[in-house]
């Protein structure tokens, strides 16, 4: 996809407020496109998301627009801004998908990522032995060149997590996530004893809801906010499914997300608890070993 038309959450939202802007300042795109020496479909594409706009263009339009808030200035830059972060993966551009490549994003960009997991490890987590089963295990159609792909970027990815002003991780899994034995009852021990050795808080913590633990939340997959801290102060909800995924801004749907975090937290067992459990389930995997 070319570089001008990728939409982010970013421009998404950059574009929304300038187009609301404009209407209520009483601006035709016309008249804004002759502003910055450009066409109505320049607009139309800043105002949809799939074309950036220059801090020069942003300045002509606060003017053009009457938006004289310094704050609300420096929030809009701020969003126009395409973030320092997300240059690791640029050489392997053409291999990965827009729905992928906006996930890379966020996970460079955003200052804190909360993840849902009611069957797996997140990818963040996952160790290489797991992260392979759980690649060749869903994409059957991947040569093995293809899956050491793949893994690699996994692992590449956990580099945010370890580099100097991380992003605050938080993981909320279900105690089926640590007992489905993805590659087999070694590998799942070993994922294991890798979550036990990260789970260190407040930078990175994973907390566990039990089985005893019934919690009605009406959500069925897994789901990670990417929050982003002022002055852009812009949640996403990333949803995946089988072919894609959904980034989801809307006010309503960031606020239901974030009331379902609330409700998963509250039923969670702390981090040190997780540990625990966690350990508890490492000694019954090693006795099963023993046994067999």
């Amino acid at each position: 996809m070319a570089h001008a038309s990728r939409r982010t959450a970013r421009r998404r939202r950059l574009g929304t407020i300038l187009r609301e802007a404009r209407e209520a300042a009483g601006v035709t795109a016309t008249d804004a496109a002759r502003a910055i020496h450009t066409d109505n479909t320049k607009i139309s594409r800043i105002e949809t998301g799939r074309h950036r706009v220059t801090r020069l263009e942003l300045e002509t339009l606060f003017a053009l627009y009457e938006i004289a808030d310094e704050k609300t200035r420096e929030w809009l830059i701020a969003l126009a801004s395409e973030g320092s972060q997300r240059t690791w993966w640029r050489g392997h551009s053409s291999r990965l998908n827009a729905d992928f490549k906006e996930l890379l994003t966020h996970e460079s960009d955003a200052a804190r990522i909360t993840a849902f997991q009611p069957q797996l490890i997140p990818g963040l987590l996952q160790t290489r032995a797991y992260a392979t089963a759980v690649i060749r295990n869903g994409s059957s159609h991947l040569t093995g060149a293809e899956v050491d792909f793949f893994v690699g970027l996994r692992l590449a990815r956990q580099q945010i997590l370890q580099r100097d002003n991380p992003p605050r991780y938080l993981a909320l899994l279900q105690e089926g996530a640590l007992r489905q034995q993805v590659g087999g009852p070694t590998v799942l021990a070993d994922q294991l004893r890798h979550l036990i050795a990260v789970n260190k808080e407040p930078e990175l913590t994973i907390r566990v809801i039990p089985f005893r633990q019934h919690v009605w939340t009406a959500v069925q997959g897994p789901f990670t906010v990417f929050s982003y801290p002022k002055p852009l102060d812009l949640d996403v909800v990333h949803i995946p499914y089988l072919d894609g995924s959904l980034y989801l801004e809307d006010d309503e749907v960031v606020r239901k997300s974030l009331r379902v975090i609330n409700r998963l937290q509250t039923a969670a067992l702390s981090a040190a608890q997780s540990t625990e459990l966690m350990e508890s389930i490492v000694l019954e995997l090693e006795q099963h070993k023993r046994d067999a």
